[in-house]
């Protein structure tokens, strides 16, 4: 028997390079360039590092080129020096002893006369976060708050926060944070100052939990001379500073009505800006400033209407679905001043779904007894949609308006249209509206069940349809002829049914039609709580088939009480949301928690478990075992 081939070896291409031999290649042609000055070395230079940069994005270690990094760093050529900070920064953690090998370069080029070097290097000493070398950021650090460049003076102030974080106390010691408060009141350089107050707000509100002073400092920053400097200068500033300022300023606590209006005032125009976020966050200011005075407060939101109707309309889709929220949000406090505008939220062919489905529940909101029949018109159109998700959601918006007592008479001839319509997601969903209907408006009845008693159980397979359909069976069978024959037919498929909602209301359906019509159910009857007792091992399926056999057992009268009382029209349905969590949540405008409807604490914990969930599978299962 022949030898097998033997087995190629494929060598590395050249745009995936690998291996010790390729680094030691490297670090040879690195060391022969080192305090070159001969013409093209720099773009030597240039090739290698971009070929170690290269290495290191893509995982191969090459922490071993460290000396030769730094060696080749002694040029006045501003792309090496990126590179070679990036690769610093990148190491410099994990190999404190070697970051000790770059606090001299940094050091010198922190006192170079190109500003933007002296920027980066400062970005890049302060970036290195190793705990042993922060006596060498404090002097560095002063210097930079001090230089003439703003650029520098602006890397400086997070570099100070930055060193918060490694050494608390050589910060403190150091006194910058009445440095950054110095310069926050006095530097002309905007930027400058919103870095300031960035890094502050966050000193700050750390410290306040443990020092008294750290606490008053902080609400210096919310008083009076403060927050109108700010004000003053506010046009100065980024859009992403302008919204750092105006966060500040919904903090603040006005003397009197006066000082109230004059903020307003200053901040009118920001309620024009073409930035949706500036927009929000002048929002939010005015919204708190007037929460103890109601007119005013009322006025505020008949001004904000239009730039928040505007801001839906001109950005992309995720902005529109984020400018929605906070509507949405505002329109469930004062659903009367956006119902004359309910037009802005009929849905666009081109919008995608999450944006589509907000809008149904603002026209759900916005809905009112001049309105309804526009609305209702344009929602019975979406019900058609190709999107079924969204038919499925324009036709929930139907029933709720329904429930809100607005029009009924028209609403339910569209809903039983709905059921005649040859398409099973909308029978479905109609059926879940109807029994719903049947509950609030027990008078509607005669209407409902003629077309009811026309669908076959057999065409409706979702659990919640075939559930709300049985219900009506057993609710109204005196008024449907087939109901027992229906019912029977289920219970002998009782096997074929997962769905443990729906065995629980065939129970009941049949026990209610017993009570209605006995010659007629009591063989479906006894195959039910049979079934149910006997061969079911769902817990509450189970349990409910074997306390009506006992109840039967007991008393027949009582059994009727209890299974067929009176029908008494349900008032109100449950909110899935508390006024009390909808208050919190107006407290946390502009901010995720309108998004989400939830708590900042929610979403904390909700992007932590998405951590997890994405880096640390197994923590996450042991979490959801301990949890759940």
């Amino acid at each position: 028997m022949a030898p097998p081939p033997p087995q190629s070896h494929r060598s590395p291409s050249p745009s995936q390079p690998s291996g010790k031999s390729e680094v030691s290649d490297l670090k040879s042609q690195l060391r022969q360039l080192a305090g070159s000055r001969a013409p093209g070395a720099d773009d030597s230079k240039r090739d290698l590092f971009k070929k170690v940069i290269s290495n290191m994005t893509i995982g191969i270690d090459v922490s071993s080129l460290f000396g030769e990094m730094v060696m080749c760093s002694a040029t006045s050529d501003i792309v090496l020096k990126k590179m070679c900070y990036l690769y610093v920064g990148n190491y410099a953690k994990g190999n404190p002893d070697l970051a000790l090998l770059t606090i001299n370069f940094l050091q010198r080029d922190c006192k170079d006369e190109d500003p933007m070097i002296r920027g980066l290097a400062l970005r890049s000493l302060c970036s290195l976060r190793v705990a042993n070398l922060v006596e060498y950021l404090v002097g560095p650090l002063g210097s930079g708050l001090k230089d003439n460049n703003s650029y520098v003076r602006m890397v400086a102030v997070i570099g100070v926060l930055k060193l918060y974080h490694i050494s608390t106390s050589t910060c403190i010691d150091a006194d910058f944070p009445a440095t950054l408060k110095h310069l926050l009141l006095n530097d002309p350089d905007t930027q400058v100052v919103a870095n300031c107050l960035s890094a502050l707000q966050e000193i700050w509100t750390l410290e306040s939990s443990t020092s008294e002073e750290a606490a008053r400092e902080r609400e210096t920053l919310l008083s009076k001379p403060v927050v109108y400097y700010l004000l003053n200068r506010i046009k100065e500033f980024s859009e992403w500073a302008q919204c750092l300022v105006l966060e500040l300023v919904s903090k603040y606590i006005p003397s009197d009505n006066s000082e109230i209006f004059d903020i307003m005032n200053l901040l009118e125009d920001r309620l024009q800006h073409a930035n949706g976020a500036v927009v929000l966050a002048t929002i939010k200011v005015f919204l708190q400033l007037t929460l103890s005075m109601a007119d005013v407060h009322q006025q505020v939101y008949e001004r904000i209407k239009a730039p928040l109707l505007t801001q839906v309309s001109s950005g992309s889709p995720e902005q529109s679905y984020a400018v929605l929220s906070h509507l949405h949000l505002l329109v469930m406090r004062a659903p009367y001043i956006f119902s004359s505008d309910y037009k802005h939220f009929y849905c666009q062919y081109n919008e995608p779904s999450y944006v589509k489905k907000l809008k149904l529940e603002m026209l759900t909101a916005v809905a009112n007894e001049s309105n309804t029949y526009e609305i209702v018109t344009e929602l019975c159109e979406y019900a058609a949609n190709v999107d079924i998700p969204i038919a499925r959601e324009s036709i929930r918006a139907v029933g709720k308006i329904a429930l809100q007592q607005y029009d009924v008479n028209a609403i339910v001839d569209r809903l039983l249209q709905f059921l005649e319509m040859e398409k099973d997601y909308v029978t479905s969903e109609a059926l879940v509206l109807v029994k719903d209907l049947l509950r609030k408006y027990p008078q509607w009845s005669q209407d409902c069940i003629a077309v009811v008693g026309n669908i076959s159980s057999k065409n409706v397979q979702e659990p919640k349809a075939k559930a709300a359909l049985i219900w009506m069976l057993g609710e109204y069978s005196q008024d449907m002829h087939d109901a027992p024959y229906v019912l029977e037919s289920l219970v002998e498929n009782w096997d074929e049914e997962h769905s443990a909602e729906v065995r629980l209301h065939l129970l009941t359906a049949v026990m209610k039609c017993f009570f209605k019509r006995p010659p007629e159910t009591q063989k479906a009857l006894g195959a039910a709580l049979a079934a149910g007792i006997a061969t079911d091992f769902h817990q509450d399926v189970h349990d409910r088939a074997l306390f009506y056999y006992r109840l039967l057992q007991y008393n027949v009268s009582v059994a009727e009480s209890v299974v067929n009382p009176p029908k008494q029209a349900v008032s109100v349905f449950a909110d899935t949301q508390s006024s009390e969590i909808k208050d919190r949540i107006f407290d946390e405008f502009n901010s995720l928690s309108v998004v989400y409807q939830k708590m900042n604490l929610e979403i904390y914990l909700l992007v932590q478990n998405l951590q997890i969930l994405l880096f640390q599978p197994r923590e996450w299962k042991q979490m959801t075992r301990i949890c759940f």
